[in-house]
Order: C-alpha cells, then sequence, then structure tokens
C-alpha cells in the first residue's frame, strides 16, 4: 500500500494509523468542534426507546434497553436481548453473552444484530455502546481507552452476574472488529468469562502504535505522531473545543483500497448507517486515541484457559490481526492452553461482511462454540 492509500484509509479515525494522520485527515475535512475541555460536563442521558436499529426487529425475542455503571461510574446503556421461549433455559436460567463492536459503532448496528442473533439461539444477550459513545455516558464524547473500554465489557458481566434470568457461571462475550480486540484483553483479564468470540478481529493498540500493516512500526512515524497530538491538545484547550477526526471517508476515490470502500459500503448507506456512530458522522476526537497507541493489548494473551474462536474473512484485509493473535495465543500450537483456542477462516469475506451479511457469518459456528462452552 502506498503513502497516498494508507492516507486515505486513515480518515477512516474509527481504524486509527496515528493520531498524525487523523489529525491531517482533519484538517482536510475540516469537521466541526465538540464540546469545550475546560467545562466538560456530564450531559442529560437521552435514551430513545424507539426501534431504530439498521435491521429488522425478530419478533422470537423480548427486547428492553437496560443501564449498569462501569468502574471508573460512566453509566453504559445497552439492548437486552431474551429468548421468548423460556423453555430454552437449563434450571430455569440462561447463558448470556455481552457483545459490543465494530470500533466507531453502535449498538444498533453489528453488535445489536449478533446480539439478537444469538437470543434467538437462546441466549440472553446485550449490546453495549462503549463509554463516551452512542447512548452511554462520559464526557468528552467520542474518547477511547483501552483501559475503560476493556473495563467496559466486565461491566456488562457485572451486569449479567447480576440477573436473575442469567447463569452466572456461563457468561460469554463476543466483539467484532476493534472490540474483537478489547474482548481478548477482558477474556485476559475476567476469569467470569467462559468464552469468547472475535469476529473480524483488529488489535487497535497495534493499528494505532504502528499502522496498517505495521507500515509505520518506527520511533520516528509514532514520534511524528505524538508531537501531531501534544501540539493539538494544546489547540483544542485555547480553542476550548475538540477537533473530530472525521468518519468513514465520504466520497471515496477510485483508487482508494478497497476496505476502505467497504467500510464506505457500510457506514454511509442506508445498509448501516446510524446518526450517533462515529464511523458514520464526524468520527472520534483527534486527541482522544493516544492512549491506544501507547499500549498492547496482547501481550497475555497465551494465558488465556478460557476457550476462545477468532473468526476472520478470507480475504479481509485485516486478517493478520487474528492470524498473529491466534499464533501467539497458542504458542504456535504448542502452548499450555491451545486445545480450546480456534482459528475460522470464512471463504471469500473480506472485513465488513463479516459485520451483517448472513451468508458470510459463519452463525452455526458461533452457535455451535458457545453451546459446547457455556
Amino acid at each position: 500500500m502506498n503513502v497516498k492509500s494508507i492516507a486515505m484509509a486513515g480518515a477512516f479515525a474509527g481504524m486509527a494509523l496515528g493520531a498524525a494522520i487523523a489529525l491531517a485527515a482533519c484538517e482536510k475535512s475540516g469537521s466541526r468542534q465538540s464540546a469545550t475541555p475546560q467545562a466538560s460536563k456530564e450531559k442529560k442521558m437521552e435514551i430513545t426507546q424507539d426501534w431504530d436499529k439498521v435491521f429488522a426487529q425478530s419478533d422470537k425475542v423480548n427486547h428492553k434497553k437496560v443501564t449498569f455503571k462501569n468502574g471508573f461510574g460512566i453509566t453504559l446503556v445497552a439492548d437486552y436481548y431474551e429468548p421468548k421461549d423460556k423453555q430454552l433455559a437449563k434450571g430455569g436460567k440462561l447463558p448470556a453473552i455481552a457483545m459490543a463492536g465494530p470500533y466507531g459503532a453502535v449498538k444498533e448496528q453489528v453488535s445489536g444484530l449478533y446480539a439478537q442473533t444469538l437470543a434467538e439461539k437462546g441466549y440472553v444477550t446485550i449490546a453495549f455502546d462503549p463509554s463516551y459513545t452512542g447512548e452511554s455516558g462520559g464526557e468528552p464524547r467520542r474518547v477511547s481507552s483501552p483501559d475503560i473500554n476493556t473495563e467496559d465489557f466486565m461491566a456488562a458481566v457485572d451486569f449479567l452476574t447480576a440477573d436473575s434470568a442469567v447463569d452466572a457461571d456461563r457468561i460469554g462475550i463476543l466483539g467484532v472488529c476493534g472490540w474483537g480486540g478489547i474482548a481478548l484483553n477482558a477474556a485476559i483479564a475476567d476469569m467470569r468469562i467462559k468464552a469468547t468470540v472475535a469476529s473480524t478481529m483488529y488489535d487497535m493498540t497495534r493499528v494505532s502504535g504502528n499502522g496498517y500493516f505495521d507500515a509505520d512500526d518506527n520511533e520516528e512515524a509514532r514520534y511524528k505522531a505524538r508531537v501531531a497530538v501534544s501540539e493539538q491538545r494544546t489547540a483544542d484547550y485555547k480553542n476550548g473545543s475538540y477537533k473530530r477526526g472525521g468518519g468513514v471517508m465520504d466520497p471515496v476515490p477510485e483508487d482508494a483500497p478497497q476496505f476502505v470502500k467497504d467500510y464506505n459500503s457500510f457506514y454511509k448507506t442506508s445498509r448501516g448507517s446510524h446518526p450517533r456512530a462515529g464511523a458514520s458522522t464526524d468520527g472520534w476526537n483527534v486527541t482522544g486515541q493516544i492512549s491506544y497507541a501507547n499500549a498492547r493489548f496482547l501481550h497475555y494473551i497465551d494465558e488465556i484457559r478460557s476457550p476462545v474462536l477468532l473468526v476472520h474473512g478470507e480475504k479481509a484485509h485485516s486478517r493478520y490481526f487474528s492470524e498473529d493473535a491466534f499464533k501467539k495465543m497458542t504458542a504456535n500450537g504448542k502452548g499450555k492452553y491451545a486445545a480450546n483456542k480456534e482459528l475460522y477462516i470464512v471463504p471469500g469475506a473480506r472485513h465488513t461482511d463479516l459485520y451483517d451479511k448472513n451468508e458470510f457469518i459463519p452463525w452455526q459456528k458461533i452457535e455451535e462454540f458457545f453451546n459446547k462452552n457455556l
């Protein structure tokens, strides 16, 4: 991939190449300013009860909105799904799955589709908006954090353990895209998580620090990114506002990489666009992702004892994230906990095909995995 192509990819701030590229994309797009840094306050939460998902509502499940706090005191909002056929329950309680993603999306998009579909198969499920995004709380808006976002997943597990309909010993998680890597990070830390699925996974710490395909994995590139974000912090403070990096590129140039076109076809069309999703609108705060560039998620991934299923498309540009994670997680098949880990490659699928295309999402494989392990 040439420099021009990488720069175009960087316009999708949800898949950050680092602060410098996000900043350049922001300046080019002239994206709008947001909340005041010096006086940012928690806003009154607005939770819609209308069905405003990008997918059709199922008549096989019950649905409601729920809220819970994470360990940082931020209130998260989630869609709660349960099967109407309670006879699917064992011992009066159901296994449960918490899910989120993709990175830059909201629960009305991909994670909600996964949640509703798995609820049809007999699970209590929740799809939550991460901190600072969607209907969830947190100020300023559109900030991401490897620590807080990992905590979001564990807070979702907190909520499920206290649900009278849930068997607290049978809780799993599922993360899509950037939230696949976050799910793995949560599985390392939280022993209550009994099974984990990461679908079309990104390691956001790796791509933020190294760029796509590790093209910027050198000190000089990271230094330039740090300089850019440091200067932007000064500008934000002086301006009293946060500069946004811009969402998915629109329109897309003819010579853009295929995956940039794929993101546009989901986030910028009726197929998947949603007004609360940063990827569909104006993206993340430019300065808000530097913590991802300074962190690394998967250092202890070979210590996950619980089962993990990695699902990725054969033709996905991001396939290397799952392949490398699987190698590290299993120590190339020789690790102590390799036996219950699996990498499943979906023939012919690109990255966003696993967002919402039923002909590519391996529902049976995912169901079998959770049935076996929950």
